[in-house]
């Protein structure tokens, strides 16, 4: 069994919107079978005047998903050149879809778990990290499917995932020798030093240099971000802060301002802006960047795509592990935010598709897992 690292980079699920599982297309507000108050619900104190809202269960961010037409292309992108490792799968021939589960590990770290087996299964369900996942449904490989939409279009929610890396100019021409396409180059508009490249399916995959001595991370890339746009910054900060995660820097600019969330960290709320630079541009785990582009919240009609939409799916969701998905959907009910599927809906019971603020599908999974009915494989 490989040693689980608290830094651990990862990332899981979403499953296929089909209807074995139980999950529409479009969202669906409806509150299912479960009581509309629960007494599950946590009040934290922060101080003498207020308190938050924290989800039981100790939830912990552990997957950001991505729809992707051809494998083929998007493993070894991931794997070749991001320098990923691919932890689990999940096959459904039933329902003609897999799901590839991808982390970046400690350099030097063996990885001897057999992806797909219930080993690796269980270690999947029980990181501290945070994991990418691929899902492919059968047949989007073809010439006559146009493939996934990568986001930032107008009004588009999801704007990219990101790697760290020590010399961004080098890894730039060590990517681009490697036939990679880019958005923009470290030298081009105006924010220098930093780079978008475009994965195979055309996401794009923001390069970004560390804080911290070169050789510190021994990795040449590590996993470090998913980003998305958020309408009120305050009440999706609430949301994510129920999620059990933390606020670890903020970035307020004339236009816009930056908010990077992580969970299993300690209170940063008493130290400097130069000291929160450096711990993110530090860190071996990813955060969840929320981006609020300042005066969507006073606009009533305005909505971000989520990434579910037809003709505009690509993102599909983030999820937390909880220890309870019931008495956490029962705490995040209070919120009022909707569910797309509950936990007794559809024929996969026992995890959850809630709604943040911006209606992007959170995905509840019990920690340790569940029985998925996925095609396993036998180690020989």
């Amino acid at each position: 069994m490989p040693k689980l690292y608290t830094k651990l980079a990862l990332f899981f699920v979403f499953l296929r919107d089909v209807s074995a599982f139980g999950i529409p297309l479009l969202r669906d507000t409806s509150f299912a079978t479960r009581s509309l108050r629960s007494p599950s619900l946590e009040l934290q104190a922060t101080d003498k005047a207020t308190t938050k809202m924290v989800v039981p269960g100790r939830p912990t961010w552990q997957q950001t998903m991505l729809r992707i037409k051809d494998p083929e292309k998007s493993i070894p992108f991931y794997i070749d050149v991001m320098g990923m490792t691919i932890i689990d799968t999940l096959d459904f021939p039933q329902w003609n879809f897999k799901l590839f589960f991808l982390t970046t590990l400690p350099e030097g770290e063996i990885y001897d778990l057999v992806p797909g087996t219930q080993e690796a299964h269980d270690y999947m369900w029980s990181i501290e990290g945070t994991a990418l996942e691929l899902t492919y449904n059968y047949g989007t490989e073809n010439e006559s499917f146009e493939g996934f939409h990568p986001g930032n279009q107008e009004k588009d929610g999801f704007g990219h995932v990101a790697f760290n890396t020590d010399d961004v100019y080098a890894a730039c021409k060590k990517l681009e020798d490697a036939g990679v396409e880019f958005k923009k180059k470290p030298d081009e508009g105006r924010m220098k030093g930093l780079a978008f490249a475009k994965d195979p399916d055309g996401y794009w995959v923001e390069i970004v240099r560390r804080r911290c001595s070169p050789g510190t991370i021994s990795n040449y890339f590590n996993f470090s971000q998913t980003m998305i746009r958020v309408k009120d910054a305050d009440k999706s900060i609430a949301f994510y802060e129920a999620m059990g995660m933390k606020v670890v820097k903020t970035l307020k600019l004339d236009d816009f301002s930056l908010y990077f969330l992580a969970s299993s960290v300690d209170d940063t709320s008493e130290i400097s802006h130069e000291e929160a630079t450096s711990a993110l541009g530090s860190r071996f785990g990813p955060v969840l960047e929320l981006t609020h582009n300042h005066g969507t919240e006073d606009d009533d009609d305005f909505t971000y795509y989520n990434g579910n939409e037809e003709g505009r799916q690509g993102f599909g969701h983030i999820g937390f592990l909880v220890d309870d998905v019931y008495e956490a959907c029962d705490a995040i009910r209070e919120m009022e935010y909707g569910f797309k599927k509950e936990p007794d809906g559809g024929s996969m019971k026992g995890l959850a598709f809630a709604y943040d603020p911006d209606g992007y599908a959170v995905e509840l999974i019990k920690r340790g897992g569940i029985e998925f009915g996925d095609k396993k494989v036998v180690p020989e």
